[in-house]
């Protein structure tokens, strides 16, 4: 249920309900807002149902929660959430542009990209450690030595990075060096991984389910949210449809969509929707218009000699034209490139 506070109610009455909630074995997640702070009881309905909330002081009034989804839902967070990492912000009026190859694979390589993603005026540096690939005899990544090189891009830029997750037994490697830790399409409903992010006080990236729907996605968000990591980003990045001009279809109406139920941020993967460079441009165009949040976008400074996804990577030397592009739709709809 939410439990909405009265617009005069102070941190003590707040704290008073939060207790009171544990003390029957629920959970008390705090929403401060504008105007008012709603709590959203998570737990037992017939233990919560049990105490006397309405009667206590500084509560206003309570409320069901109709979302099976309850800590993603808007109900119980009506103002956009805004993630930040090392001074780069993501929601609400501010737009992320996160750029670099799919795979760390090498030193030079990396460092390359990352050197012109950053003169170009990206957001955030993105790349591949451990990297899930259809075939076992494909480039797996570089595992640590890859967050080691991506590290060093860090130092070097100043810039963020974002790199994925796979086992829930890497969680203390990858959290030494990544700034965003992302949970990969294959990897959305694998529950145990998100309950474990959900444990770390660090920003996580779910990329939406190849087949999964807008709620399913949604769901896989509370896994992270129930266990009390408030930060979260949600990413489109194509769903397996019939059509077979592109890799995957991009499901453009799951941003207004997702930007209605929950109050989450919203990043597009175009190149991995698309599967072709040429797409992505319009297809970046069209997800910043729709409300997209954030871009995370493919870049390689030569892809055809790329050990992964070459043909859907823009050349590090387009990409300057290319971010001077996103940065214009951006300020045309109101915001601004972080």
């Amino acid at each position: 249920m939410m439990i909405v506070m009265k617009p005069d109610a102070d941190e003590e009455q707040i704290r008073h309900v939060v207790e009171r909630l544990e003390s029957v074995g629920a959970k008390g997640h705090v929403s401060p807002g504008a105007f008012v702070t709603i709590i959203g009881a998570i737990g037992d309905r017939e233990q919560i149902a049990s105490l006397p909330l309405d009667a206590m002081s500084g509560v206003d009034k309570i409320l069901p929660i109709l979302k099976p989804y309850k800590l993603a839902s808007r109900e119980t967070h009506p103002d956009d959430t805004i993630i930040s990492t090392d001074g780069r912000k993501l929601g609400g009026s501010n737009f992320a542009l996160v750029a670099g190859p799919c795979s760390v694979e090498s030193e030079d390589q990396y460092l390359r990209a990352a050197r012109q993603a950053r003169d170009a005026g990206a957001s955030m540096l993105r790349g591949g450690a451990y990297k899930p690939r259809t075939s076992p005899y494909s480039f797996q990544g570089l595992g640590e030595d890859g967050l080691k090189i991506m590290a060093a891009a860090r130092e070097e830029t100043g810039l963020p990075i974002v790199t994925e997750l796979m086992d829930p037994r890497d969680v203390e490697t990858v959290l030494k060096y990544a700034d965003i830790i992302q949970i990969g399409t294959r990897n959305m409903q694998n529950f145990q991984l998100l309950s474990e992010v959900g444990k770390v006080e660090r920003p996580v990236l779910i990329k939406r389910g190849m087949s999964a729907t807008v709620e399913e996605l949604l769901m896989a968000a509370e896994y992270v949210l129930k266990e009390g990591n408030s930060q979260v980003v949600l990413c489109e990045r194509g769903i397996r449809t019939f059509e077979t001009s592109t890799r995957f279809t991009l499901d453009i109406s799951a941003i207004p969509v997702i930007k209605k139920l929950s109050h989450l941020p919203v990043m597009v993967d175009p190149s991995h929707a698309a599967g072709k460079r040429d797409l992505i441009r319009p297809l970046s165009l069209a997800s910043i218009v729709a409300g997209a949040d954030g871009l995370l976008v493919e870049t390689h400074p030569d892809p055809e000699q790329a050990l992964c996804d070459g043909s859907q990577s823009l050349p590090s030397d387009d990409f300057r034209e290319y971010a001077k592009e996103v940065r214009r739709y951006v300020e045309m709809t109101g915001r601004s490139v972080s």
